[in-house]
């Protein structure tokens, strides 16, 4: 369990503290606009009305104790970097900011945010990835060269185990989860025989799982 702060109700701000609440964690919500802050306050029992942007708030919220800060006011940029900035003053540990465009993203990074995400940009190169081909169900990217895909199982597979299959050795890729349905098994083990329906969550290079998919196209 972390202790979180969010500044900011943006759609994207109270979604991510909606779920980082929802995994158990400690949250507290922040944002200027008394409305949205009385609109959560029956879901977010730590909630406060403020303006981020004042050294005098920032330095009474005791950011120090926060493992994570958001910084989710990325529609007021400004706003963003005097809170970003104030934010490490006071000894934040780690600030995460949220930036929509490339250049904003190398601002917050020189004035100290420890990560900047764009959370357009993230889920429409996911999305264009997923939609790429009819036999990607799921994708995260880990790095530029490599990804974590779930994908469906060749039809040659049916019936063989993982251990028959030697996916490592004949793809590039490793096998991490197999699903079917509802029926989620993580790290399976080599004696595990693929059923009809079967999908695979796998980590590798995005080239490597291309090319399996390709073979599962060309059947």
């Amino acid at each position: 369990m972390k202790s979180v702060l969010v500044i900011g109700m943006s759609r994207f701000g109270r979604c991510l503290a909606e779920k980082l609440q929802e995994l158990g964690n400690e949250v507290m919500i922040i944002d200027k606009l008394p409305e949205k802050i009385e609109r959560l306050a029956s879901d977010f029992p730590d909630s406060q009305i403020g303006d981020c942007t004042d050294d005098e708030i920032i330095d009474a919220l005791g950011v120090d104790d926060f493992d994570l800060v958001f910084v989710t006011v990325h529609e007021d940029f400004e706003a963003s970097l005097v809170i970003t900035t104030l934010l490490k003053k006071h000894g934040a540990p780690r600030v995460v900011a949220v930036a929509d465009h490339e250049i904003q993203n190398e601002i917050l990074h020189k004035i100290g945010a420890d990560e900047v995400i764009d959370p357009d940009r993230e889920i429409s190169e996911k999305l264009a990835v997923r939609y790429n081909s009819k036999n990607i169900f799921d994708y995260i990217p880990l790095t530029t060269e490599y990804a974590i895909y779930e994908v469906p199982i060749l039809a040659e597979w049916v019936g063989r185990t993982v251990i028959d299959i030697d996916v490592r050795r004949r793809y590039n890729v490793n096998i991490v989860a197999i699903r079917n349905g509802k029926d989620f098994r993580a790290m399976p083990g080599a004696s595990y025989a693929f059923s009809q329906g079967d999908s695979v969550v796998v980590i590798g290079k995005s080239a490597d799982v291309t090319a399996l998919m390709a073979m599962s196209q060309d059947a």
